[in-house]
This record gives structure tokens, sequence and C-alpha cells, in this order.
């Protein structure tokens, strides 16, 4: 195997393990890809993650085609490949969290409840239900991923991407992480969480430009604003 793509697989599979070990996922639910080059590898449907091995590498190309492996790619790999083919994604990070799934059936999209927001884009929207692995729930989370990097699926999950895993994975637990906190404070009887302005949150996504170390990853790679 090329060691490019064993690195990359290994990578895969540590990131899938850990969506199960942060509460993320349960079972085989959820799914994570990489894009190697022209090729995506992709966890395989229904195998748990602690029994992945490196023969067990599965990889597809942009149109959908198996390229490596034997084992058949996730359900949701419509989600993936429409990721892939409309941005610059390196990674894409889909989960079943809980808090976020459950803001999901609440409100069509994430109120602005802290500015962590400004590093997904803006708002997080939630893409109306679509039965699991069709193309109608890839073209509604295309919608709502417009100049974001993460959205909500209505009755389902998560889907967030990024540069890398490491990011792809940070955005998917920043955002349960925001669904935790709007849940909570919503929650306290006869009070009603202070939301952020449009300008609130283009201030701070100015500032995450510029964080830490000078490293931009925060910026939407889509580009675009919110109102």
């Amino acid at each position: 195997m090329e060691e490019t793509v064993r690195e990359a697989w290994e990578a895969l599979v540590a990131t899938a393990r850990r969506t199960v070990a942060d509460g993320l996922v349960v079972g085989t639910s959820g799914n994570v890809s990489v894009r190697v080059g022209d090729t995506v590898l992709v966890t395989p449907s229904g195998v748990p993650y602690d029994r992945l091995t490196p023969e067990d590498v599965t990889g597809v190309g942009l149109d959908g085609r198996q390229v490596l492996g034997t084992l058949a790619p996730t359900s949701e790999l419509p989600m993936h490949l429409a990721i892939y083919r409309t941005t610059d994604a390196a990674a894409v990070v889909h989960t079943h969290a809980v808090h976020a799934t459950a803001v999901s059936l609440l409100v069509p999209e994430l109120p602005p409840v802290h500015y962590m927001a400004a590093a997904l884009g803006g708002p997080v929207r939630v893409a109306p239900y679509a039965v699991y692995g069709s193309d109608a729930l890839a073209e509604a989370m295309l919608t709502a991923l417009a100049d974001r990097t993460a959205c909500l699926l209505q009755n389902h999950g998560t889907m967030a991407y990024g540069a890398t895993l490491d990011q792809a994975y940070d955005r998917t637990a920043q955002l349960e992480w925001m669904c935790r906190l709007w849940l909570t404070a919503s929650s306290v009887p006869g009070r009603t969480p202070s939301l952020l302005s449009g300008e609130q949150l283009r201030e701070a996504g100015d500032r995450l430009r510029t964080y830490g170390q000078g490293d931009i990853s925060a910026r939407p790679e889509t580009g675009g604003g919110w109102a």
C-alpha cells in the first residue's frame, strides 16, 4: 500500500475511534473520510471502528467507484462526495452527537449563543430531513453548508469538514458543545438566552483569523458572510 494512503488510513481510523471515545457516536453510527489526491478514503459500512486494520482500507474515486479494498463504503458516501466535489475540503466527519441532533429537532438554525459560531462561518443551519444515504440528503446538506464548514441534519446528526482530519473533528466537537450550551441555557424556566448579533459574530470572526500562532484555520474555506 502506498505510504501516503497508509498514513491517511491510520489517521482516519484514529479519528473514527475518537468519535466513539468522546461520545459523538454510538456503535457504527457516523462516518469519517479523508481525501488523498483524487481518492477518498472512508470508513466502511457497519464495521466497528475498533476492528478496522490496515488491510481494511476502503477508498473510492470522486465519481463514487470503489478503487481500494473490498468492504462496502459507508452508506453516507453521497454526502461525503458532495462536499469534496464542491469545496476544497480534505476531510469530513459525520456524527450522531446527542445534543446537536436534539437541536436539529427544534429549530431551523442553531441560535448564535457563542462567538465560536464564527469559526464555522456563521450561525449553523439545519438541513431538512431526508432519508440517510440519499442524494436528496446530500443536496439538502450542501444548501445548509453554503458559506459554512458545518451544519446540522434534521433528525439525524452533524456534518463538518476541514483542511485536515483534526480540523474537521474539532469543528464537530465545537458544534456539539454549542448545541449543548443552547439547550442548557434555553431549559431554564422563565429565562431566554441572550444571542449575538451578526455584527458581533463578524467581529469575532475577524479576531479568530489571527487567533493563536497566526493560524487562520478558523476561516471558512468557502468564504462569504452572514446576516
